[in-house]
């Protein structure tokens, strides 16, 4: 699209959301955002980096999604794909080159996995369009995954046949997983858009049919749907294991806690907000004697500080929602994401399988079959 279209759709999609404006601020794909100070930056836990590049149409509302992912260590704008040299967006929002616009996303393969950004990719935009993405039409606009290697491309084409074999929608997926061959970064103006001009940034969001369509599609995560409870409460209602795991960074005993020999079909949700974490698709047998996965649900829902206490440097894993400490993550776990997800069975529940829709987490049913 060109950019004075572009401008214009911007101005009345603004005015359609004013309209229609409530007083919540928006949040990306329904899932919580915890803001932080904006020089505040986190610190890197290993030397080692990887790239993920992702197309979904506008690259504004697939950059911001990522941003503040521990482990992800920068997400840039830019246009990937294409023939011709250092593209302006000039160039490709006219059509005039090959390339789409998209986001290369550098990260620490340590902290968060390739995986876990391939499942939140598929809910930022419509796999399913051919032709465009919402309001942009034409190949400039059309989604893809560029993997970087063989391992990438397998875990890109077994997550989207898993996808389209959920039903999730009428249509099938239609993103290509595609070679990667280049990335130029688009100009600075088109950085951090989502920071420097919040207002139209939601304005097109919502204009588009962005955000109504992965509203449809996919369930919510939020602080709303899913509230923590004040400490005073949690004294009441937990038990004295689960309240010093949670609360207090304790570690239960290996081999001797709840979950870790479980191998039934199901959730592990957060025992303080009750907000998803895990799937038993993605639990393994890693002989540490505590329930290992290989990722979580969502990303999104998860802090990873780096821990240095006990005279190392470690990540915690902790509920983002429920505001709790579940575990800790390393980088010695199986394919395909490497890492291993190390979880305090006290900081969880589990739903059976032939639960979950009676305990309000149908939405997940597909994730554990």
């Amino acid at each position: 699209m060109h950019h004075f279209q572009k401008i214009t759709i911007l101005m009345l999609s603004l005015i359609l959301s004013l309209l229609m404006a409530c007083s919540s601020t928006p949040s990306e794909s329904g899932v919580a955002t915890v803001s932080e100070p904006e020089a505040e930056k986190k610190e890197v836990f290993s030397s080692k980096t990887q790239l993920a590049t992702f197309a979904g149409g506008c690259f504004w509302c697939v950059e911001a999604p990522f941003e503040d992912l521990d482990g992800v260590i920068s997400v840039v704008s830019g246009y990937a794909g294409g023939k011709e040299k250092n593209p302006t967006y000039g160039d490709v929002s006219s059509g005039k080159t090959s390339h789409r616009e998209s986001v290369q996303i550098t990260f620490d393969p340590e902290v968060i996995s390739y995986a876990e950004l391939v499942d939140i990719f598929w809910q930022t935009y419509d796999p399913t369009d051919v032709g465009g993405s919402f309001f942009d039409r034409g190949t400039q606009y059309e989604s893809a995954i560029f993997y970087h290697d063989a391992e990438q491309k397998k875990v890109a084409e077994d997550s989207k046949a898993k996808l389209d074999k959920s039903g999730k929608f009428s249509k099938p997926i239609a993103t290509p997983v595609i070679k990667y061959t280049n990335f130029y970064a688009a100009e600075d103006y088109h950085q951090d858009y989502y920071k420097k001009n919040p207002t139209e940034y939601y304005a097109y969001r919502n204009g588009s049919g962005r955000d109504a369509f992965i509203k449809k599609h996919w369930p919510e995560l939020s602080p709303k749907k899913y509230p923590a409870p004040s400490k005073t409460e949690l004294k009441k209602t937990l038990n004295e294991l689960q309240y010093e795991v949670t609360m207090e960074d304790a570690t239960e005993f290996a081999f001797q806690n709840e979950y870790n020999g479980n191998k039934k079909a199901g959730i592990y949700v957060c025992i303080v907000s009750g907000a998803p974490l895990f799937s038993s698709a993605d639990k393994y047998e890693s002989g540490s004697g505590w329930p290992s996965f290989t990722k979580p649900i969502d990303a999104r829902i998860i802090d990873k500080p780096i821990d240095k206490t006990l005279g190392m440097a470690r990540v915690e894993v902790r509920s983002k929602l429920g505001n709790s400490h579940v575990g800790h993550v390393f980088f010695d776990g199986p394919a395909p994401t490497g890492l291993r997800y190390c979880m305090n069975s006290a900081a969880m529940k589990f739903i059976p399988k032939e639960e979950m829709e009676a305990a309000g987490y149908g939405d997940f049913i597909w994730l554990v079959e």
